[in-house]
């Protein structure tokens, strides 16, 4: 069994359809029903569910075959794949390396050939990361733009399923399948040009009030909005960004690794040889995303881990006469180290008298990311910077400091708490190892963002 994997096997799609003849592999925290759903857990060895996630639902439907669900960071909290219950997961483009986390397994599978396609999750960079690392496309869709009925959440608010290739347009292709409203779940949304062949350049997204599109129709599923086949995403990948504007954040480059950023201007002047302007921009809240997502990301997580307690999923802890003793061991057992810290840190975070010193403060600074980031994107297209700070680490090198992972995922992190649209493609290579660059457009810029980095994969 390849180490991108938990679980190896077959779910066959219809007979036709736009992924018709594709493989796809999926991360372990999507439910599939009679197929194992881990999420890298100890605590979920065993657990096999009785449905498919919608996202799952719409591959099958779209003729995809399933080959897979894939390694990854247990229940989505790690940068490297290496918290996994099941072992790490080496890098096919970079052997010896981290594949990126949480998504890794995912990205690997894309990389080493294994699946033509796969789906993450992105909860603070987790599908971006591994597409970095592991030298492929990787899309974090705008918050409510897919699906997460049957993702087994770590942080609600901020996590989206999202796809891998090594194209921009197989990934198009993909968030073309999975994308649209699911009545199973009240945070999906219709994109306000659902449907239309706008220029969907700058202001192309701006009609809408942040809500969806109003008095949308009802699909063959019952959805309410747009159905799947009226987002054409796959069409935009014509590399066309003349007259295009690009602004690079001097927060998200400023201290990154040096061969990092020097390829990372060589990719920029790909975009501007095609015709695109770039300028540079200032987003001084970033400094702060770093703090405020992981405590809004514990604080969460310490929430939604609690119904693993060995009693309504989990591994048991036995009973002997007191329930907290029986949860205490069930979740000793089953859960790593990792997440073990960030259930505490969580719990603490929204524990009483601290709740509105770091919790409250978390969402204020949340609230001053999503602001700074609106008012650059009124004056650019796109925003456009290293997707990580650095080029994959080797296996082990960052497990025994988790603080060193954390702050790399300062360039990511900052798009998930503004609910924003990102993309990471390859940008080349600094001593042998895979940089990714990160675009960042408006909400449900998804369009404009696969036009741009169509330039470069």
């Amino acid at each position: 069994m390849s180490d991108a994997f938990i679980t190896e096997t077959e779910i066959a799609g219809a007979p036709d359809g736009p992924l018709a003849g594709r493989t796809v592999a999926v991360k372990d925290n999507i439910s599939t029903a009679g197929v194992a759903t881990t999420c890298g857990s100890a605590t979920l060895a065993d657990y096999v569910p009785p449905y498919d996630a919608t996202v799952v639902e719409r591959l099958k439907a779209a003729g995809a075959t399933i080959v897979g669900k894939t390694n990854m960071d247990e229940f989505g909290m790690g940068t490297t794949t290496e918290t996994s219950h099941f072992g790490p997961t080496d890098n096919p483009a970079a052997p010896g390396h981290v594949p990126g986390g949480s998504s890794g397994g995912s990205a690997a599978a894309v990389a080493a050939g294994e699946a033509d396609l796969a789906l993450g999750s992105d909860t603070g960079g987790s599908v971006r990361c591994p597409a970095a690392f592991c030298g492929v496309v990787g899309i974090k869709p705008t918050y409510g733009l897919v699906s997460r009925y049957g993702l087994v959440a770590y942080a609600n608010s901020l996590e989206q399923i999202g796809p891998f290739a090594r194209s921009v347009e197989e990934a198009a292709e993909l968030l073309e399948v999975i994308a649209g409203p699911d009545e199973r779940d009240a945070t999906t949304r219709a994109p306000p040009d659902a449907g239309t062949s706008t220029d969907d350049r700058r202001g192309a997204e701006r009609s809408t009030d942040g809500r969806g599109a109003a008095g949308a129709s009802t699909d063959g599923r019952g959805d309410v909005g747009t159905s799947t086949a009226d987002l054409r995403y796959a069409d935009a990948a014509d590399g066309d960004v003349d007259g295009l504007t690009v602004g690079v954040p001097t927060e998200l480059v400023d201290g990154a690794d040096e061969g990092v950023v020097e390829t990372f201007r060589d990719a920029i002047g790909e975009l501007e040889d095609r015709g695109a302007t770039v300028e540079e921009v200032t987003l001084p809240s970033v400094e702060h995303a770093v703090e405020a997502y992981y405590v809004i990301a514990m604080s969460e997580a310490s929430s939604n881990l609690a119904r693993f307690d060995g009693v309504r999923y989990g591994t048991s802890g036995g009973y002997d006469g007191n329930w907290n003793e029986s949860f205490a061991r069930a979740r000793k057992a089953g859960f790593g180290d990792e997440v073990k810290r960030r259930i505490l840190l969580g719990t603490f975070a929204l524990s009483a008298g601290y709740q509105e010193k770091y919790y409250g403060k978390a969402q204020d600074a949340r609230a001053w990311v999503k602001a700074d980031f609106d008012s650059v994107l009124s004056e650019v297209d796109v925003i456009a910077s290293p997707t990580m700070p650095v080029p994959p680490f080797e296996l082990g090198e960052g497990l025994e400091d988790p603080l060193k992972l954390y702050l790399a995922d300062a360039n990511t992190v900052p798009v998930n708490l503004a609910d924003l649209p990102a993309i990471s493609v390859p940008a080349g290579e600094t001593d042998g190892l895979p940089v990714g660059l990160q675009l960042v457009g408006p909400a449900f810029g998804e369009r404009r963002l696969i036009r741009a980095a169509s330039v470069l994969a």
